[in-house]
């Protein structure tokens, strides 16, 4: 690839996670070094793509804040703890991306975190602009600003038609996470 390109899977409907993933798969399998980096899960590591991945896909490594969405959690973190943990793990991003030559980024959950002013906006166009030529980088989550789709090649909305969530179900493992 001599030119990596920007996606955005965006929107209220379920798979924006689960189609970065299926990206990060092909791209793996084609010899790809893949790094996905996920904002508000809560360390990821219950989730079965983290546990099947980490175990057989050494090309694809995650990197995971502790921090969890703030609907999921009883205890609401403050702004300032959803700001520094957005922050931590975005430079560590951004270091990992410096020292190694990546050629799939995932930044997922980021649409939220910047929906939400947990990050600048502006800090992560920025990185996006000067990102290295080659390096694909795909984002997640709701929300997506329009002045970061304007920068994308590719934004794909999700979209909600119907939802057990709206039924009462809870997240099932295996299916949800």
């Amino acid at each position: 690839m001599t030119k990596g390109l920007i996606h955005i899977y965006t929107g209220e409907g379920k798979g924006k996670t689960t189609s970065s993933i299926g990206l990060a798969i092909r791209a793996a399998g084609q010899g790809f070094k893949v790094c996905i980096v996920q904002f508000l899960k809560g360390g990821g590591r219950g989730s079965g793509e983290f546990k099947l991945i980490s175990k057989r896909i050494p090309e694809i490594e995650f990197i995971s804040s502790d921090m969890s969405h703030p609907m999921f959690l009883k205890k609401k973190p403050t702004t300032a703890e959803l700001e520094g943990a957005a922050a931590e793990i975005f430079e560590l991003c951004k270091q990992k991306v410096e020292n190694e030559e990546i050629d799939l980024l995932i930044l997922d959950e980021i649409n939220n975190v910047v929906a939400q002013n947990w990050l600048p906006l502006d800090d992560l166009i920025d990185f996006l602009l000067n990102k290295r030529e080659g390096m694909e980088v795909v984002l997640t989550g709701r929300g997506a600003p329009a002045q970061l789709q304007s920068v994308a090649n590719y934004v794909t909305e999700m979209l909600k038609i119907k939802h057990p969530y709206d039924d009462g179900f809870v997240a099932r493992r295996g299916i949800e996470y």
